[in-house]
């Protein structure tokens, strides 16, 4: 059985959503511009031998709807190679990357391209609309009911509601899902505002080692202006200033603006092949994709998702936590990667060693590729073998993936 291998990754720069760098760039010509990049690294690919295009998007509407996916591959010149549209929220880019794991290991191709894209601040543009209230089923108006009731109120401990024999509200706002975490696992303010400190601390020191020099692809606008650094870190962040910033969703609640990720646009690549089409090519992989998994639990816990999906990605590798180097989650907040970290067991000091979500950003569908290149790019710098990333989805998931450092 072939195994799949990442040759190539770009990511383009974190803008922040209708007022940062990446404003008026259309989704799918941003999209293009990652794959054209990814494609640039290995020149010895005939791009006709492209078997197909999955790419992710978080809310597929407006300048990211039709299938664009198969939008990219004409705008790419690639009329022949098709293309589907992915999406798993959050993780929409990293189940592309599954997509294609599965699709090699079962033969039925050589070569794909994975990734995903959002851009926040085209919702609404051309049709688009960003949570779509005409979608929701009645039959969670109860759900939706008790939620808003909760965030009017606040709440105690969160309690499963299908204990009381009540359906979860599983279009719950993804900052009340975060307090809910809170309460469950009773992590504090101070142990979440401490997090997102370290989080834009440690972006800071990686923009001054220059390693998201190599990280980032740098975009070139309509209007012929580059951006190549990220929107969100924010040099100097102190504990003394987050510490002062206010709840946003519940008026006695714990998450703030400084320990969530903000919203966000960007998109990322990676090309995938069998490792026999590599060595035919004499390429060097950067990274074998060991195991992937994805996982549910109750929607209005769905930030600890990640726990369940690692704890399958690694019976699936046939590892432990103790074999990793280093660990990606996703920091859509703070309270979810802690909640999820210690219930693991996962040593801090390998965890978003080089930043977050909370100081980069978090673009829905781009999310899975920017944290696969981040990944590799990491386990490279500070010369590692194996890697796990993993998120929280919304509507109650969680994904992992294993990689295997290989260049």
């Amino acid at each position: 059985m072939a195994e799949a291998v990442i040759v190539a990754t770009a990511r383009s720069p974190i803008g922040r959503a209708g007022k940062g760098s990446l404003k008026d760039m259309r989704p799918d010509d941003l999209s293009v511009q990652m794959i054209e990049a990814a494609l640039a690294k290995v020149p010895e690919l005939d791009r006709k031998e492209i078997e197909d295009i999955h790419w992710g998007i978080g809310q597929p509407a407006g300048q990211g709807g039709y299938n664009i996916a198969r939008v990219l591959a004409v705008e790419l010149g690639l009329d022949t190679v098709p293309g589907v549209t992915v999406n798993r929220y959050c993780s929409s880019s990293l189940q592309t990357t599954r997509m294609a794991l599965h699709a090699i290991r079962a033969g039925e191709g050589d070569v794909f391209i994975s990734g995903g894209v959002e851009s926040v601040s085209s919702f609404g543009i051309s049709g688009g609309a960003d949570g779509a209230p005409n979608s929701k089923n009645p039959i969670f108006d109860d759900a939706l009911a008790r939620t808003e009731k909760t965030a009017e109120g606040g709440a105690g401990k969160w309690t499963d509601p299908r204990e009381q024999g009540l359906l979860p509200d599983v279009y719950i706002a993804m900052g009340q899902t975060a307090e809910n975490v809170a309460t469950y696992t009773g992590i504090s303010r101070e142990d979440q505002d401490r997090w997102g400190v370290l989080s834009q601390n440690r972006a800071e020191a990686a923009i001054n080692a220059g390693f998201f020099e190599k990280d980032i692809t740098p975009v070139t606008l309509t209007d012929g202006t580059v951006v190549s650094k990220d929107d969100g870190p924010r040099p100097g962040t102190t504990y003394e200033k987050i510490s002062q910033l206010k709840p946003v969703f519940r008026p006695d609640g714990t998450i703030t603006a400084g320990n969530a990720c903000p919203l966000n646009d960007g998109a990322a690549a990676v090309v995938i092949m069998s490792d026999t089409k590599a060595k035919e090519l004499g390429l060097t992989p950067l990274a074998r994709i060991v195991a992937t998994a994805a996982t549910g639990l109750s929607p209005e816990i769905m930030g600890l998702g990640p726990i369940e999906a690692i704890r399958k990605v690694l019976k699936l590798a046939g590892k432990s936590i103790s074999d990793i180097d280093l660990v990606e989650i996703n920091e859509a907040f703070a309270v979810q990667v802690l909640g999820s970290a210690n219930e693991l067991g996962i040593d801090h000091d390998k965890l978003n060693v080089s930043g977050g979500a909370i100081a980069l950003g978090h673009p829905f569908g781009m999310t899975g590729a920017r944290i696969t290149s981040t990944l590799i790019n990491n386990l490279q710098t500070h010369d590692k073998q194996f890697g796990i990333e993993s998120m929280c989805v919304g509507g109650g998931q969680g994904m992992a993936m294993v990689l295997e450092r290989l260049s």
